[in-house]
């Protein structure tokens, strides 16, 4: 493909509170196996671009963890490959990222080293399959100078997002950013095209006016002297961003038309891959219509539910409407309905916690197995 590829995954959302914690979005665990990082990764590689950076910064040890080793995702290779860059104090800057055009100017070299003529930029905060030579292909059609993919939201809930009107040639004539009210239910998913000599130029500009956002300092400030348009996809799209957008998100997994889209659908979603034994199941397990991940062992009941890495799930408990993150110990006669289990959480025996299905509730309780 003839663009690189940038993913943004510096931020932090306080709307997932205690869940970004101590992890950054894009390391969000979905699905049983998977982070929210993976699937922009696996869109870039299944769309053929071969080099592509992610800027991480907040806290960011879990995600480089993940993006050790560049082989899960096909970007091992000799031309090209995946490059992960943090916010560094240089002669020159004493900043950490200040805003998404920050985080590209801080590594400007990357795009002015490279000689693809365009860039795709994306967020890690989105659970999404799309292939970026089709958005390509719309950006060249249209001769725009810039290309935004959007969806319509289906919960018309479009405060968290920027809302697009656009006129009848695709054109974006308006962006609002994250309004209280609006008509419009067309969003902005975050994935940008831009040619990269003129994604440079943008850049430096924001930097001599001390502008540090791609949204608000280059989109908005420039939707009515350049061509910017809408690539809109009707495909599955959410974002996690806040608590109850990631819960939904990973019980959308539950149902059977969204997880043959991900997983047996092609392309394929790629992950790193650990040695885990398959889960197990004791006399007196019983589990329905849930996501069970290799390494778990399983005492009591399970439905409707995710359960992440090496959870261990007790005598005579039962789970319903959770997702359990790696690692929870859940001890014996639990109840939990409607929660989130933050991982390596230990959950004392004779523990009842039913929370309302419309606000799921996070607990994290202290893991006395390791003595923290």
């Amino acid at each position: 493909m003839r663009a690189i590829g940038i993913i943004l995954a510096g931020g932090n959302s306080n709307r997932l509170k205690e869940l970004s914690a101590k992890r950054a979005v894009g390391a969000m665990p979905i699905a049983g196996s998977y982070r929210a990082i993976d699937f922009a990764l696996s869109n870039m590689s299944n769309s053929h671009i071969q080099r592509v950076a992610v800027l991480t910064q907040y806290n960011a040890w879990s995600l480089n963890e993940h993006l050790s080793s560049s082989k899960w995702w096909d970007f091992g290779r000799k031309q090209g490959g995946l490059y992960v860059f943090t916010p560094s104090i240089t002669s020159d800057n004493g900043f950490w990222y200040r805003g998404t055009a920050d985080a590209i100017a801080q590594n400007i070299g990357f795009l002015k080293k490279s000689h693809e003529p365009y860039v795709v930029i994306a967020s890690s905060n989105a659970v999404y399959k799309l292939d970026y030579n089709k958005v390509l292909e719309y950006h060249i059609e249209k001769n725009a100078d810039i290309t935004i993919v959007t969806t319509d939201l289906p919960d018309g809930k479009v405060s968290n997002y920027g809302v697009v009107t656009t006129n009848d040639d695709g054109r974006i004539v308006k962006f609002e950013e994250k309004p209280i009210e609006s008509d419009g239910t067309l969003i902005s998913t975050g994935v940008y095209v831009i040619r990269r000599r003129l994604l440079i130029q943008l850049i430096e500009q924001c930097m001599e006016e001390d502008r540090y956002d791609i949204v608000s300092d280059i989109i908005q400030r420039n939707k009515n002297n350049r061509k910017i348009y809408s690539y809109k996809t009707t495909d599955y799209w959410r974002n996690i961003s806040t608590v109850d957008g990631y819960y939904n998100t990973n019980m959308d997994f539950l149902k059977p038309e969204v997880r043959n889209y991900f997983f047996k659908t092609y392309p394929d979603v790629y992950s790193k891959v650990e040695d885990l034994p398959p889960a197990k199941y004791n006399p007196g397990a019983g589990v329905s219509n849930s996501l069970i991940s290799g390494g778990c062992i399983v005492n009591g009941k399970v439905d409707d539910s995710v359960v992440f890495k090496q959870a261990y799930i007790g005598n005579n408990s039962t789970i319903k409407n959770c997702i359990i993150l790696n690692d929870v110990y859940i001890g014996d006669n639990v109840h939990l309905e409607n929660c989130i289990v933050e991982s390596h959480g230990t959950i004392k025996p004779n523990t009842e916690i039913i929370n309302h299905e419309s606000e799921p509730k996070i607990i994290i309780e202290r893991n006395f197995r390791y003595g923290l």
